[in-house]
């Protein structure tokens, strides 16, 4: 079996629900403290063994491209100021993987923006690490898809359960239960009405796609929202008893949402080596007044 080595980010989306900053900076570069969104969906990948990444982008996203590259001018005047540290961390951001990008010309939806990664990902499985959703853990989420993947040899989605009032927003999930946090996934519907859904387990932000999923996306027509739905193309997989869900271990934010955002920003802030003790003092004394 092929081992997955490849990871396709989608960072098309227009981040419409954080607007106004959205309006002049991507989502994906939302800083969570001191590092943005994109670095740590691009740090999980890593970890979980990937070489080459694909972001997929569109006009108005060269922040992203930038934040990856060497920044010579940066990086001198650091080395300049004895700032090691810091020219080390600038540097290796550089270096964490093979990163490419291309965009999507047309914001036809998740489907459509994964189908244009067809030429870099060829004949093999692949990671999708959804630009929206950073998730925190020890174990990172798209390593254990990955062994779900080397272990069953099916495609596989990360799932949690969600609110009766959040899955409409979502999908849900027809499943069945294998062993451990594992399960069979033999049905699914994208942002389904009251009483469609299969079950509160949704798709969130990760999974690994065998190479045919292509050939089903080129078949696939506008669902909801009249794009090309990603979920559509992979419910075709479920119903040839081709997919794998994993009830992840891990904390996921949706970077496209405000309270999401913050919500990252503050326990991530909390953990922090550098400003950690300061801001639960400061939060515990914030709290007082509440």
């Amino acid at each position: 079996m092929q081992k997955v080595k490849k990871a396709v980010i989608p960072a098309a989306g227009l981040g419409t629900r954080v607007l106004p900053v959205t309006k002049s900076m991507p989502k994906e570069m939302l800083p969570i403290v001191d590092k943005p969104a994109i670095q740590y969906i691009v740090e999980e990948a890593v970890a979980a063994g990937i070489e080459d990444i694909l972001i997929i982008t569109n006009r108005g996203k060269g922040l992203l491209e930038d934040h990856f590259d060497r920044a010579p001018e940066l990086e001198q005047h650091l080395l300049k100021g004895g700032k090691q540290e810091a020219y080390n961390d600038i540097v290796n951001i550089s270096k964490l993987a093979n990163i490419f990008y291309l965009r999507q010309k047309e914001t036809k939806g998740l489907g459509h923006a994964i189908g244009c990664a067809r030429s870099f990902v060829g004949n093999e499985p692949f990671a999708v690490l959804y630009g929206d959703d950073v998730i925190f853990g020890e174990d990172p989420v798209c390593g254990q898809l990955i062994r779900a993947y080397e272990k069953f040899g099916l495609g596989v989605v990360g799932v949690k359960e969600v609110s009766p009032e959040a899955i409409v927003k979502y999908s849900s999930l027809k499943l069945e239960p294998l062993q451990d946090n594992y399960f069979r996934c033999t049905d699914m519907i994208e942002k389904p009405q009251p009483g469609e859904e299969f079950s509160l387990y949704s798709i969130l932000g990760r999974c690994v796609l065998p190479p045919e999923i292509f050939d089903i996306l080129g078949r696939t027509s506008p669902g909801a929202g009249g794009e090309i739905q990603l979920t559509d193309a992979m419910r075709t997989l479920a119903l040839r008893d081709s997919m794998i869900a994993v009830d992840f271990v891990g904390t996921r934010y949706d970077m496209g949402n405000k309270l999401g955002i913050l919500q990252a920003s503050v326990e991530t802030a909390l953990k922090h080596p550098e400003i950690g003790q300061e801001f639960r003092a400061y939060l515990k004394k914030l709290a007082k007044t509440l």
